[in-house]
């Protein structure tokens, strides 16, 4: 058997038996096997738009080649009854847990919130009453803030190869669909990531893990470096080593942990707003079309790095929603999310400006004092309106530094409110946004046509934890911080990364 690898241009409606047909013409025989390692949409032509495929092909009438590569993640393999407890059910401390018990460990994953399909029925009463749970909302409960942002599954991370791999294939046991393995911008879609973080649960259990939703961390215990116990609203509970991946919004965690003696530093972050557009006004903008067969909706990446504040999109969810996604009461703020199919009427995308605190307040600005900060601006625009509906404003009227009296439909759940954001965002976050906006404007037709609401403060922690590669804090010797909360990943695959390289550390050391 040989093996060959065509790169290959398609039409974005192409079929299976195209494609085959395609690869039957290039090889010159019709008895071959095929996968496809790499699909990405060439947009750079408007006028002749189409799928850039990597094809592996494998047939006897093909002579010599290298068979593609098939190497697998290794978990070391321990002989041992020591216990790690995992807090958090997110991506990184999904995969940890699941790793370690792989390995051979007890594991124990808890979860401050309930299980997925409770806080489906959570997060559909706040819709609908504005009743808000603390502990099971758009930030937590058991899948993680990702499970409600749309599943967007890219990472430039290239040290993560294997544990992607690892990632990508139990995704697809669960549910996810096979097109994850092969697309450039691969993702599942909130509605999916539903029913395979139920799934992953059921295989973490079955392979005899141990999960306890509604328990939260409340407390730790340290001598002389080592963790003894966790406190939690169940009772004490030790172990031999613990993981914290309690995400970046779980700032009561932050705060204990750092009076604890947990060591963390301040870190660039972002803040900016939501911008959202008509799908329809994005395709024309990016296809020069309404519709591209085959495809289910455009997207957009873009920034603008001459501002003081260099500004860029982030999170960008085609054909999706803008939800009011407060962790806690009391604050307003926003994020995206969007279902597989990608067919709701509106695209949004985070607009944000990257800020270093210590430059921004000209001094050593401490963590705790950087949680405060982020904080104070998220009570600041749940004062301005006072509550949960989003201040917005048009993004031309903003360029023009004006307000806006009425708004065109938008997906957001709740009303929007006219607001001038000098009133709530730093002079020169807004400056910079506008520069940013007018270019994007001369990038994206029809980019000015957008609405800019509510407050994006979330995209990452303002905070880092001092830890090393693989996750053990600085000082200790069994206490790992992983994930976004850690400061050290964004995004699904990076975190589930990180947890997954916490998991094999620990392992290591027992082997």
């Amino acid at each position: 058997m040989g093996y060959k690898s065509l790169n290959i241009k398609m039409p974005t409606d192409y079929t299976e038996e195209t494609l085959r047909y395609t690869i039957e013409k290039m090889i010159l025989t019709s008895e071959f096997e095929f996968s496809i390692d790499k699909k990405s949409l060439d947009g750079r032509q408007k006028s002749n738009i189409h799928w850039l495929l990597r094809v592996s092909v494998s047939s006897k009438s093909i002579k010599g080649g290298d068979e593609p590569e098939n190497s697998e993640l290794e978990i070391p393999q321990v002989n041992t009854n020591k216990l790690v407890i995992v807090v958090g059910s997110g991506p990184a401390g999904f995969y940890s847990a699941y790793v370690l018990r792989k390995a051979g460990f007890r594991v124990r994953l808890i979860e401050q919130g309930p299980e997925v399909f409770q806080r489906i029925k959570d997060v559909k009463l706040f819709h609908k009453k504005r009743i808000l749970n603390e502990r099971s909302n758009y930030a937590f409960g058991e899948g993680g803030a990702g499970t409600f942002s749309d599943g967007k599954l890219t990472s430039r991370t290239k040290t993560i190869k294997l544990e992607r791999k690892f990632i990508f294939n139990e995704y697809i046991e669960a549910g996810a669909p096979e097109e994850i393995r092969y697309l450039a911008k691969p993702h599942i879609g909130s509605n999916l990531l539903v029913k395979t973080a139920r799934n992953l649960r059921t295989k973490f259990i079955d392979l005899g893990g141990e999960m306890l939703f509604d328990t939260e961390m409340t407390g730790i215990n340290i001598q002389d470096g080592k963790v003894t116990f966790i406190e939690t609203n169940k009772g004490q509970m030790d172990a031999d080593y613990f993981v914290i991946a309690s995400g970046h919004s779980s700032y009561p965690v932050y705060e204990m942990l750092i009076k604890s003696g947990v060591k963390f530093q301040t870190k660039p972050f972002a803040i900016g707003n939501r911008v959202e557009h008509t799908q329809e006004i994005i395709n024309n903008a990016q296809w020069r079309t309404k519709e591209l067969p085959g495809v289910k909706a455009a997207d957009y990446a873009v920034t603008f790095n001459d501002a003081s504040n260099p500004v860029y999109s982030f999170c960008m969810c085609p054909g999706g929603n803008v939800v009011s996604a407060p962790p806690t009461k009391g604050v307003n703020l926003v994020n995206g999310m969007s279902n597989y199919k990608r067919n709701y009427p509106f695209a949004n995308s985070a607009i944000v400006a990257g800020l270093d605190l210590n430059k921004q307040l000209k001094r050593n600005v401490e963590p705790l004092e950087a949680l405060d900060w982020v904080m104070g601006l998220e009570r600041k625009f749940y004062d301005y309106v006072g509550g949960y509906d989003a201040p917005a404003v048009k993004v031309a009227d903003f360029i023009e530094g004006k307000t806006t009296s009425t708004f065109p439909a938008t997906s957001y759940p709740f009303d929007l409110i006219t607001a001038d954001m000098n009133e709530l965002l730093p002079a020169n976050i807004i400056n910079s946004q506008k520069e940013a906006l007018r270019k994007f404007n001369k990038q994206m037709l029809g980019f000015d046509q957008g609405i800019l609401m509510g407050l994006e403060s979330r995209t990452s922690s303002p905070i880092q934890a001092d830890r090393s590669r693989e996750g053990l804090c600085d000082g200790f010797s069994n206490l790992y911080f992983v994930g976004e909360g850690s400061g050290f990943s964004g995004g699904i695959v990076s975190s589930g990364a990180d947890g997954i390289k916490a998991a094999i550390d620990i392992a290591r050391q027992e082997v």
